[in-house]
């Protein structure tokens, strides 16, 4: 009769996991291992390792036929994560080890030919899979056990070698475990607001998309401050909520681009693609199972698109979905994932393709102008809320006073403290909904359960009437307008915030 085993891991489809059953059989036949279950590349060379790793721990690898299989058979399998499991799952089958400890446990982990267990991707999704499955404990590579440990109710165990798993599962030996989380101080790290000379106007723009998570596009002459603006807004915003947290570190976990030192991401993140990148490149791709790109890696914080204008319009036109849904689906060879993608989209332009420092030395006919900006459709700039149109700072902004007021810029922590007032308003307004933002309330509830005054809403419909406005942008006037509120300490917006909310849309284009 045929030896068999069971044990289990965790596969990452966009950001869900789903247990995996892992089965062992050592039978009659010729000395062979075989893997059944759909495995990619990456996981039919783990036999290789799997075989080294076993022998070099000082096990005797079975000389007659193996057989692996991989459940749901129908569920694609991808990466190295397997080949801890499958290991223990062969010295099971052969009875090198017992199946007490395996009972209600998880392996995670990517084997070297001796024996070290090396760090995977998307640990902390896959933990987090493993907990709502109902497991009481999950072994990972020591170098994952900090991102393991951020997930609460599931013990928790690292390893640095093979060996020391086929000990614990003995107990002979025992494991790491997760010590106490100490949260790390991101929010110094971001460039200043002061650094920006002057550009007062641009300065409060950049307030308001903070205070309600609003997109911005800023326009003007190259090296005004545009990108040093966007670089900085990531300061003004307040930390994430520990969901929040969870939704980003998982997805920077599985584009395997956490720090280790940084288990947990704290600061909403800012991500800035070059204006060559691909559609792949923005919204994820790849072979197989689609990979999360720019607008995901973004989720919870800021997408700056610098020289949007020279841009693919491919790229551009695929912003739009995410940039309504808060989410973008991909479709690839071995099926449809879903990634998060509810970022603060930043884009940056000159006016022009000569760009000047002075508007007046423009070389480009007013027909190339038009064309230039003409690349980002209507569609796309109707979902941006605020539209800013960047000037020059006077000599007086130079030397530290702006305005004939001999006083410093405010730095992004006082910007900050206003910011994190305004978002705890509209969250307590919110709540019963469950959106954290202003952009995220859809228009259906502002027209609705939320609707203004008449005299609010007059200078809106009558944008709506003359055609200066659409119904998208409408609901996002209106968005934009209780942000204005919340920053001035107001429980209701009136007509001077629809208005400013309604001019927010008509700046910035040449």
């Amino acid at each position: 009769m045929s030896a068999l085993s069971k044990v289990y891991s965790v596969a990452i489809v966009g950001v869900d996991g789903t247990v995996v059953e892992i089965e062992g059989c050592i039978g009659g036949g010729l000395p062979a291992v075989h893997l059944v279950g759909l495995p990619d590349t990456v996981l039919q060379e783990s036999r290789d390792r799997v075989r080294a790793a076993i022998t070099n721990v000082g096990q005797k690898f079975p000389d007659t036929r193996v057989t692996l299989a991989l459940s749901p058979a129908t569920l694609p399998k991808v990466g190295s994560v397997y080949d801890l499991p499958l290991a223990v799952a062969i010295l099971r089958a052969a009875e090198r080890v017992p199946d007490d400890r395996l009972v209600g446990t998880v392996l995670l982990g990517e084997l070297a030919l001796d024996g070290r267990l090396r760090p995977v991707r998307g640990v902390l999704p896959a933990v987090l899979a493993a907990r709502h499955a109902g497991f009481a404990r999950v072994v990972v590579p020591l170098g994952n056990l900090d991102e393991a440990g951020l997930v609460d109710g599931i013990e928790v165990l690292g390893a640095v070698h093979l060996a020391e798993v086929v000990d614990w599962l003995t107990g002979d030996g025992v494991l790491a475990i997760c010590g106490p989380h100490e949260e790390s101080g991101d929010i110094a790290t971001v460039p200043d607001l002061a650094d920006v000379a002057g550009q007062s106007e641009a300065k409060y723009a950049l307030e308001v998309a903070a205070a309600g998570a609003h997109h911005l596009m800023l326009t003007g002459p190259p090296g005004i401050g545009k990108t040093m603006l966007a670089s900085r807004l990531p300061g003004l915003l307040p930390p994430l909520g520990r969901r929040e947290s969870l939704e980003v570190t998982a997805i920077h976990s599985i584009a395997g681009r956490l720090p280790m030192d940084r288990p947990l991401i704290r600061l909403a993140p800012f991500v800035a693609p070059h204006p060559t990148s691909s559609v792949s490149a923005l919204v994820g791709g790849g072979s197989g199972v689609a990979r999360p790109g720019a607008v995901s890696m973004a989720h919870r914080g800021v997408l700056l698109l610098d020289e949007c204008p020279e841009m693919s319009p491919k790229s551009l036109e695929a912003l739009r979905t995410p940039l309504e849904e808060g989410q973008i689906r991909l479709a690839r060879r071995d099926g449809v994932v879903t990634y998060p993608s509810r970022f603060q989209l930043v884009l940056a332009a000159t006016p022009c393709p000569c760009a000047p420092a002075r508007d007046s030395d423009c070389s480009c006919s007013p027909t190339v102008r038009r064309r230039y900006l003409g690349r980002l459709s209507g569609p796309l700039l109707d979902r941006v809320d605020i539209r800013v149109r960047m000037e020059p700072p006077g000599s007086a902004a130079l030397h530290g006073a702006e305005d004939g007021l001999a006083a410093e810029s405010e730095g992004s922590a006082v910007v900050r403290s206003r910011v994190e007032a305004a978002r705890a308003a509209a969250r307590e307004r919110w709540a019963a909904d469950g959106w954290l933002t202003n952009a995220e309330v859809p228009g259906a509830a502002l027209r609705r359960r939320y609707r203004l005054s008449r005299e609010a809403l007059r200078p809106l419909e009558l944008f709506l009437r003359d055609g200066r406005i659409t119904a998208r942008g409408a609901d996002r006037t209106l968005r934009v307008s209780w942000s204005l509120a919340d920053l001035r300490g107001l429980t209701v917006p009136t007509e001077s915030e629809v208005c400013e909310a309604l001019s927010f849309r008509d700046r910035g284009w040449a």
